[in-house]
């Protein structure tokens, strides 16, 4: 959330200065709308019970925007390990009664937890199954997130201070 505000609130001061097209006032309108989607992205709720593992969102997340998924332990076939686009790996479970598969939820808190509560349900081998991201790269994203924080608020101080821009 911290970097979209990094890189989305220097651009309608950006577009006073260079005097665009697009007025700032629509620009803040798109980046609160943007601000609520990737929030709604991001409210993904993990929950594993006794019978089932599921995935929801909360009520005001439109299904059309974000739908999540259920599977009753006893319909895991496999997990299904597969390489992303950029070299990772992720993992999917595949369903015993539909030609279906479901996303290993990978960014969650307890990850370890998780993943041995699914081999405890499932009698799956979960030994090699791992994160897809390591706490050590979002701490350097947050810090280049907040230096970016910095520069975003110096460039926007200076700006005003000069009088480059008017009343925003």
């Amino acid at each position: 959330m911290a970097l979209y505000l990094a890189l989305t609130i220097p651009l309608p001061f950006l577009a006073q200065v260079s005097d665009t097209p697009i007025s700032p006032k629509l620009l803040w309108v798109g980046i609160g709308l943007g601000f609520m989607a990737l929030y709604a992205a991001l409210s993904e709720r993990v929950i594993l019970d006794e019978e089932k593992i599921q995935v929801t969102y909360p009520k005001w997340v439109p299904r059309f925007f974000r739908k999540g998924w259920s599977l009753p332990w006893a319909d895991v076939k496999e997990l299904k390990l597969r390489t992303t686009g950029q070299g990772g790996i992720v993992y999917y479970f595949v369903s015993k009664s539909e030609q279906k598969a479901y996303l290993l939820p990978m960014r969650v808190v307890g990850f370890v937890r998780l993943v041995k509560l699914v081999e405890a349900k499932t009698g799956i081998d979960t030994t090699d199954v791992r994160p897809l991201a390591q706490p050590w790269m979002y701490l350097i994203l947050l810090g280049f997130t907040l230096l970016l924080l910095l520069i975003d608020g110096w460039t926007v101080w200076t700006a005003t201070t000069q009088g480059i821009l008017g009343g925003v």
